[in-house]
């Protein structure tokens, strides 16, 4: 029988496992820690019942993916959960941008910035379930849908900076500003509006929906299907050299660049080796988990419905802030990012105390303590917050490379989303999964489409695998 070993049991792993079990090959996942998941995990934290995300916990780009739709992963225990608002943008004047899932309801929001949110996000969201099987492959292939793709595409190359142009609006300006700083890159750079584009077009045709009971129901129903198919996993087995890897037809790597360098030593070929350790990190995430008595006290009634609040004031305080980070710099007032999962998903809470999952864009490697940034720019568009708090727990940029070995410097993104890494990967190929050795293959989401739970990383690395297996 033909064989597969896959390093890693993060989204893209598991769903490279289970790709390759679909095709009759004995899959076995290794994972480094006593828990499979990677960045999907969760767990009680704070107060006893309280449920938090450790990473990844809002999956707007997971629920419409091609490879999570064409399996049944309902019957495994997964149940998507969505919030009454996808996400809101608060500002000082008490307002905030607000994103639906239906278009005319963010539009009728906007004022006169309302067409123009139509005429950027109708025509895409309405085929984006087509424009999905072009953009979360390899970009440089023969489209599937090409009208469809140049339609969508030829926008994203634009900065973000120059893209919010189109609207007048502050608060149009700053909800799309939001979900572009999603890239962790600068907003006047190529390219920056590419993520934004592509989450909120995602947005307004499935939503921005968390998975009942936590980010680790994804892997673990990943996991079950596995075993349903035949496959295994085994925890706590930690690769650390090309000579404690089991004698396989195809070796996957759930790791980043660096991680398949240092295992597989000279026998990389020395361009890839080269490549890989020259790969490019982008700045970290500083998180910080809160309890919190009755919520958050928004000033926006909205953000008090909202199961993402993007906390970052105006467009050009939320470029600034980006650039600073860029250059090694910690902001005064830092974008954050905050998820209310718990509007969604009850079972999160424990009586009137409910999780509050936020982090902070801070620079690569990080050794200050982001604390206090963050909980003053909550308290800035909520008053009363921090009398709410009942305890907080912390994860530094070194805590999070120790949590998860792709995330070097606390780069939740595995890797910085510039031009050519977005485009090519970790290396300038036109097979972005292959290392160069007979039967290897990468799969993080180092490679294309990049980061999220969507499982496409690994689908296209085992579809890869497949083809040279025939």
């Amino acid at each position: 029988m033909t064989t597969a070993t896959v390093v890693g049991s993060g989204p893209n792993g598991l769903a490279a496992a289970v790709r390759l079990a679909q095709h009759g090959i004995d899959v076995t996942v290794l994972e480094a820690k006593d828990e499979i998941g990677g960045g999907t995990r969760s767990g009680a934290a704070i107060v006893p019942g309280l449920i938090h995300d450790h990473c990844s916990a809002v999956h707007t780009m997971a629920v419409g993916s091609p490879f999570l739709t064409s399996i049944d992963l309902a019957q495994y225990g997964l149940e998507w959960c969505w919030p009454e608002v996808d996400c809101a943008h608060p500002l000082d004047d008490g307002t905030a941008g607000v994103l639906y899932r239906s278009i005319e309801q963010t539009a009728a929001g906007l004022g006169v910035d309302g067409g123009r949110w139509r005429r950027s996000f109708a025509r895409p969201a309405a085929g984006f379930d087509e424009l999905a099987e072009d953009i979360m492959g390899p970009l440089l292939r023969v489209p599937s849908h090409p009208i469809g793709l140049a339609r969508f595409g030829i926008p994203t190359v634009a900065p973000a900076a120059l893209y919010a142009r189109r609207f007048r609006t502050e608060q149009a300006r700053a909800l799309f500003g939001g979900v572009a700083a999603h890239t962790f890159r600068p907003l006047h750079l190529p390219l920056t509006s590419a993520i934004g584009l592509g989450i909120i077009t995602a947005g307004h045709r499935h939503g921005w929906p968390v998975a009942a009971g936590g980010s680790s129901a994804i892997t673990a129903a990943l996991a079950r299907m596995l075993v349903a198919l035949g496959g295994k996993i085994e925890t706590g087995v930690c690769v650390r050299a090309f000579a404690e890897l089991p004698v396989a037809d195809v070796t996957m790597f759930d790791l980043a660049p660096e991680e398949v360098a240092d295992i597989l030593g000279d026998a990389l070929p020395r361009r890839t080796a080269r490549a890989y350790r020259r790969f490019r990190h982008g700045p970290g995430a500083f998180k910080v988990d809160y309890a919190v008595t009755d919520g958050v006290p928004w000033t926006s009634s909205a953000a008090r419905q909202a199961g993402t609040v993007h906390v970052g004031g105006s467009f050009a305080e939320i470029a600034a802030g980006e650039r600073q980070i860029h250059a090694g710099k910690m902001p005064d007032k830092p974008f954050v990012l905050v998820g209310q999962q718990y509007l969604a998903d009850p079972q999160r809470s424990a009586g009137n105390v409910h999780p509050l999952w936020t982090y902070a864009h801070v620079p690569n490697g990080f050794t200050g303590d982001a604390t206090e940034a963050i909980t003053a720019q909550i308290e800035r568009f909520a008053p009363g917050f921090r009398d709410r708090i009942v305890g907080t727990a912390v994860r530094t940029t070194t805590e999070f490379a120790a949590y998860n070995r792709n995330f070097i410097g606390g780069d939740i993104m595995t890797g910085a989303k510039d031009i050519r890494q977005l485009v090519f990967g970790p290396r300038t190929t036109l097979q972005p999964y292959s290392i160069g050795i007979p039967g290897a293959f990468i799969c993080s989401a180092a490679t294309p489409p990049g980061p999220g739970a969507h499982g496409m990383c690994g689908s296209n690395a085992a579809d890869a695998a497949l083809r040279y297996l025939a």
